[in-house]
């Protein structure tokens, strides 16, 4: 076996840069966040969260070719064949273009029809409504067509030109905050179009960058028979896991807006931007260990991949538990001080999503995986079936009357069905001891949460929703976190590197 040396390191530094450029997203996220809901107000705020969530539910036919296009350049990359790599990108870059074009159609079809016929929005912002909606088709098509783009900067490890291009992304973002606020005209039309022209700078820079820099990265057209059918069969059979995904996340917000109206909708936005600000670190973390699996497989060494597996799965949730448990028990204050408005159920929208996010981050690596092994049919039937059932149960139960923070808790149960799945299926496909796993991932992760939420909710249900109080409970919160993850979720030779790592910054500094 290789020396995996570098490959730690590697994922280490991409790490850091990764974190580098969340810390900075995650302040520039919240930030704008507050400035566009103040200028738009709820409603068209709720209008722009459920018209966009609408367009990104055509990623059910883009997701899956998505996953496929970075699973085969990350592959090729592991096995090393350079022109097999080319005619991989040139091919995946005319299937995005063709598919930008059929979800352009559809959505001039359909989309249209849906929203003017059939969504909950006020008569006077319709028209409002129909700019938006054009604008997030084409933002979304803009940003289909980076997918090789962006596959080929992750799969090549280059986490810098990724983290700077996505500051300068986020720089725009921040810029658009403030010129709404100024718009010469309709505020919520003016955001369209200024999210739009950020992503089609953005698209360019990441071109720029790519064919600088990878020498694969120089579009031709190919027609490549064997490979596009290789390619289309992978994703024809992700598609059902890529749409599933879609339908639990967008469909359940088209039907929150259907029973309740975009003022529910607006609430649900704001804990999904808390959770994107939360949620990316670990999504950071997983960029930048997921082409390691890949290659891992690719080249054989099943026993460092068992091993990226399982530790990504625990270190995913526990990055997760230490942003997550500050705000899970200072969720209202944490609002009140961040919104100048607050949404009704805005903070029970909050608090479960971010448990939703925790359930899903330990079954990340697996997905990885599994998709890694490029035979994913029985997978995809059986957990992408599972998945499915998250919009037929929410609207069935929606109908009957039940709050709208059912939609999180049904998704939260099927996530945990989803994780057995997994398992079981990868116990098979893998060889992945399941008792291992529920040993060293799932009882370990169970056990640092109970022990870490203790003291903070005890310590919470005691204090005043003061300032002075908010900082010392987050401070006692992840004091206590952070111990219990060290002496209970981590074993003796992590807890070994954790201190080793720690000397030799503090030699440096001396």
């Amino acid at each position: 076996m290789e020396n995996l040396a570098p490959n730690n390191k590697r994922i280490v530094k991409n790490t850091l840069l990764l974190y580098v450029r969340m810390l900075f997203l995650m302040v520039v996220s919240l930030y704008t966040s507050r400035v566009v809901l103040n200028a738009l107000g709820i409603e068209d705020f709720g209008i722009y969260n459920v018209v966009g969530g609408m367009v990104a539910m055509f990623s059910m036919l883009s997701g899956s070719l998505s996953a496929a296009i970075t699973r085969f350049i990350t592959y090729e990359l592991g096995r090393g064949d350079r022109e097999k790599l080319r005619t991989i990108f040139s091919s995946a870059v005319t299937i995005q273009l063709g598919l930008a074009a059929i979800i352009i159609i559809l959505a001039e079809v359909l989309g249209i029809w849906f929203l003017n016929s059939k969504m909950t929005i006020p008569l006077d912002r319709l028209a409002a409504a129909n700019w938006v909606f054009q604008f997030s088709v084409l933002t979304f098509a803009i940003n289909l067509v980076s997918v090789p783009y962006n596959a080929s900067i992750i799969a090549h490890e280059r986490m810098s030109a990724f983290a700077y291009i996505s500051i300068f992304e986020a720089v725009g973002k921040l810029a658009i905050a403030y010129l709404i606020t100024i718009s010469p005209i309709d505020r919520l039309v003016f955001y369209a179009i200024l999210m739009c022209a950020v992503a089609l700078i953005v698209r360019f820079t990441y071109g720029i960058y790519c064919k600088r820099h990878f020498e694969e990265c120089m579009y031709h057209f190919i027609f490549d028979k064997n490979l596009l059918k290789d390619m289309f069969g992978f994703a024809g059979w992700n598609f059902i896991g890529a749409s599933s995904s879609v339908l639990r996340d967008q469909g359940g917000n088209v039907v929150i807006n259907l029973f309740c109206g975009p003022a529910v909708n607006a609430a649900r936005g704001i804990a999904f931007q808390v959770n994107n600000a939360v949620n990316g670190f670990v999504v950071n973390f997983m960029m930048a260990l997921n082409p390691q699996i890949t290659k891992q497989y690719a080249a054989g060494n099943r026993e460092y991949m068992m091993t990226l597996i399982f530790q990504g799965a625990r270190l995913s949730f526990y990055m997760l538990l230490l942003l997550s448990l500050p705000i899970l028990v200072n969720t209202h204050y944490v609002l009140g001080l961040w919104l100048k408005i607050v949404p009704e159920h805005a903070v029970s929208f909050v608090q479960l999503v971010l448990v939703f996010a925790m359930s899903e981050s330990i079954s990340q690596p697996l997905v990885t995986a599994m998709l890694a092994t490029g035979k994913i049919r029985n997978y995809q039937l059986v957990v992408g079936g599972l998945q499915m059932m998250n919009l037929p149960v929410s609207y069935v139960l929606l109908r009957m009357g039940a709050v709208p923070e059912t939609v999180l808790i049904v998704a939260i149960a099927i996530s945990q069905c989803c994780l057995a799945a997994r398992l079981l299926m990868l116990r098979g496909m893998i060889g992945l001891s399941v008792r291992l796993y529920l040993k060293k991932v799932y009882t370990n992760v169970l056990m640092v949460s109970f022990i870490s939420m203790a003291v903070p909710i005890l310590f919470v249900s005691h204090m005043d929703e003061t300032f002075l109080d908010f900082v010392v409970s987050c401070a006692v919160t992840v004091v206590c976190t952070g111990f219990t993850i060290y002496y209970v979720g981590c074993n003796r030779t992590e807890r070994t590197f954790v201190v080793e790592k720690i000397h030799k910054i503090a030699r440096k500094q001396r």
